[in-house]
């Protein structure tokens, strides 16, 4: 059976010669993955680049009552980007949030409410000139809220962290007053994001590092995000 669906890409990896195995969110389908052929081998009918992290597609795709992997019938760009290829502090911040969609993500059932945030952020966040460098930290904070483990406040993110970081620890203060600390921002971050005013690159990095923390506590086996050390180095100050 083929099915008409927009997708979101996750991620791929090498599938024999010149093929790839795609990790896809669906409109219609939720997480899928597709055997796609040819798109690694030299030339013009190579198409690797419409497999990128978070790029956007139109498919035709095969499905299967059984499940596992199958196939696209058809694909293109539904969304050609003008600015997320060509910045690599862009590029690096869609390749760590693809991973942490990827690793919290895993339902195959259609659920429109979290395929138009994820389609509509990244249309968004492509066509931002400035004033980005919080993008991922409120993407985050907003996917919580499909994933089922939205924070109320500040208060509530640093106060889980701070418990569980400091159970088995002799000295649990210091931290738990550096993290209070930053309660404000993931405030404003939560219920203001437009006003947000993070005062450096070295704060944006702790208050990325306690909302990883924060995130698993609430996805089981999250596991280690690869791709931060890309992005840190990449948004360093």
């Amino acid at each position: 059976m083929l099915v008409k669906t927009r997708g979101v890409v996750l991620n791929y990896i090498r599938f024999r010669e010149s093929s790839i195995i795609a990790k896809v969110y669906t409109e219609a389908l939720g997480v899928q993955s597709y055997i796609v052929n040819s798109v690694r081998k030299k030339g013009p009918g190579a198409r690797l680049a419409l497999f990128q992290p978070f790029t956007l597609l139109d498919m035709v795709v095969y499905t299967s009552r059984s499940g596992g992997l199958t196939r696209i019938s058809e694909y293109k760009s539904a969304h050609p980007f003008a600015t997320i290829p060509f910045d690599i502090r862009k590029s690096s911040i869609l390749l760590f949030l693809s991973e942490m969609v990827s690793r919290t993500v895993r339902e195959e059932e259609e659920n429109p409410a979290l395929f138009h945030f994820l389609y509509n952020a990244i249309i968004f966040f492509d066509a931002q000139q400035q004033g980005y460098e919080n993008f991922h930290l409120i993407f985050l904070l907003q996917l919580s809220s499909h994933l089922g483990f939205s924070p109320g406040s500040g208060a509530e993110i640093v106060e889980q962290v701070a418990f569980t970081a400091n159970a088995q620890s002799a000295t649990p203060a210091p931290a738990v007053l550096a993290m209070q600390a930053h309660e404000v921002y993931f405030n404003q971050l939560l219920h203001h994001p437009d006003q947000v005013t993070i005062p450096n690159g070295k704060v944006r990095r702790e208050l990325l590092d306690v909302l990883i923390r924060y995130y698993q506590l609430h996805v089981d086996k999250l596991g280690e995000i690869k791709s931060l050390a890309i992005l840190s180095e990449v948004l360093a100050e």
